[in-house]
């Protein structure tokens, strides 16, 4: 269910809602603000084009989130606000720390193997978008059909992530192959993000990670099976924000007070149910660790990786949006 959660046609949606009227009236003001001088028509037609492309500069560089301000000081910044949130979740979610003197080596083995899994998942998602986007599969995702961009996208990514679980971790080629292709269908979904700008972008990969890491170090160093509790009342709220993603596409566009209630609950709701995932989930592998050293099941980094993967795709995602929208009200 979490894959209704991303809402292919709300990035669109998003993008429709940040760029042609800035971009049009820069045009127009160029063409309107050219010199009228007595001159011949070559020369009004090199100013006209020297102005225009002077005035779109001028105005990206003042709209660039990182052109004002020391970089310097917005790292440590951030660094800052990194450090005080993860001490602030360690004190709240984490006062019963292990009492086995700690994570054993083949706990700590399997999450290590997990996490590089999860990071190589996400960069191949990451190249992947970007050479789609690049080749302009973006503009043809957004004008299509978006129940079919649904149906196709839920099929795609449900039936590789479900292929690649039922495949014996012993079966490399065909596990790894049924992964990639679920990488794959993650950014053919996800290439339309880039369309927003690449600061914001890179803004909220950083959120999202330091989100994620402060989470999955409570995660890690908390009693064993602590909050392997949550697996019930997260499935309860990932179908309510999964109802809050598809409510735009039942309720009229008259309803403007409804539909931003909703919105909200899809934004900050699916941040927190996802923020709760990613407790279970590194628990969940703490615990398939200590159950495979035991030989009950087989070790399966890939299987553990899927999760996480979806942690991180619907955080961000969230991310990019509240960015977005922070930014059209400067």
């Amino acid at each position: 269910m979490a894959f209704l959660l991303r809402r292919p046609f709300a990035i669109a949606a998003t993008l429709k809602q940040t760029a042609p009227k800035s971009s049009q009236a820069t045009v127009f003001r160029a063409f309107h603000n050219a010199p009228l001088k007595q001159q011949p028509r070559i020369s009004k037609s090199q100013n006209v084009f020297r102005d225009t492309f002077r005035r779109s500069y001028q105005q990206q560089a003042a709209h660039n989130p990182l052109a004002q301000g020391d970089v310097r000081q917005r790292l440590m910044y951030g660094a800052g606000i990194f450090g005080a949130t993860l001490l602030g979740i360690n004190l709240i979610f984490n006062r019963e720390t292990r009492e086995d003197g700690g994570m054993p080596a083949y706990e700590r083995a399997y999450l290590n193997d997990t996490f590089l899994h999860t990071g190589l998942g996400i960069g191949i998602i990451g190249v992947a978008a970007r050479t789609l986007h690049m080749n302009g599969w973006s503009f043809r995702l957004m004008s299509a059909n978006p129940w079919l961009v649904l149906g196709v996208g839920l099929v795609g990514s449900i039936g590789t992530m479900y292929g690649a679980m039922a495949t014996s971790p012993h079966n490399y080629v065909q596990k790894y192959a049924l992964w990639g292709g679920f990488n794959i269908t993650q950014a053919l979904l996800l290439s339309p993000l880039f369309f927003m700008h690449p600061a914001i972008l890179a803004r909220a990969g950083l959120y999202t990670v330091g989100m994620m890491g402060s989470i999955a170090f409570v995660g890690a160093t908390a009693k064993q099976e602590k909050y392997l509790y949550l697996g019930g009342p997260l499935l309860a709220g990932v179908a309510i924000v999964a109802l809050s993603g598809l409510a735009p596409m039942v309720i009229p566009a008259t309803a403007a007070r409804t539909l931003m209630v909703t919105e909200n609950l899809w934004l900050y709701g699916g941040l927190v149910v996802f923020g709760g995932f990613t407790l279970y989930d590194v628990q969940k592998v703490l615990h398939h660790a200590r159950m495979a050293e035991q030989g009950l099941i087989p070790k399966d980094p890939v299987n553990e990786s899927i999760s996480l993967e979806l942690d991180f795709i619907n955080i961000f995602v969230r991310m990019v949006q509240i960015l977005g929208m922070s930014q059209r009200r400067k």
